[in-house]
């Protein structure tokens, strides 16, 4: 059996913000592994984060975010549960990273959630598709199976939980989110953002 040292512990707890103990187990767990520790934490924080997800959300903040360029900001409102974790640091790198997020990827999130992107955009997408040279000479019913796939690829890429987290493509905004939920023990929603570009 593999000895977990203290400095393991703490070592994984600075990385993955987990209490002590969830660390301890993890790497017992994972036999001393750290990215599987990382990983078994990973998935009990999402797991975490489902069962608060019904809670009410009261609190929160306005955050915003002007790229070092001053060409692109963002605004992102976030609703917590109390004023204590609006306050607090995990909160306050969340906010950060979501606005970082918005501000530097591409394409630019239009919406939340899938749910929230509007019909006529995907409309669009579609009409713009089936006039592709790539398409034309393809049977109808290929046709709809290949602009079906990119549709919902297409709506995975806009809509802001969905995609890829900048700082970190192994995992979603949603997955990053549900980490900071996890971390400090509340609900947290990511209720509305705006991206500014400058001449956009």
């Amino acid at each position: 059996m593999t000895t977990i040292s203290a400095k393991d512990v703490a070592q994984l707890r600075s990385a993955s913000g987990a209490g002590m103990m969830d660390c301890k187990r993890a790497l017992v767990e994972s036999d001393g592994d750290t990215e599987r520790a990382m990983e078994l934490l990973r998935a009990k924080g999402l797991k975490t984060a489902d069962k608060k997800a019904e809670r009410a959300t009261g609190d929160g903040r306005v955050h915003s975010y002007i790229h070092h360029n001053q060409k692109v900001g963002v605004l992102v409102e976030v609703a917590c549960e109390t004023d204590f974790v609006a306050k607090g640091e995990a909160f306050e790198t969340l906010l950060n990273d979501l606005c970082m997020h918005i501000a530097a990827n591409l394409p630019s999130p239009v919406a939340v959630r899938e749910d929230d992107i509007s019909s006529d955009l995907i409309a669009e997408e579609k009409r713009q598709l089936l006039m592709s040279e790539e398409l034309a000479n393809k049977p109808e019913e290929i046709q709809e199976k290949i602009v079906d796939g990119r549709l919902v690829k297409f709506v995975q890429e806009r809509a802001l939980l969905s995609q890829a987290f900048v700082k970190d493509p192994n995992q979603t905004v949603e997955e990053m989110v549900k980490g900071v939920v996890a971390q400090v023990g509340e609900n947290i929603q990511v209720n509305r953002f705006v991206r500014f570009e400058l001449g956009a």
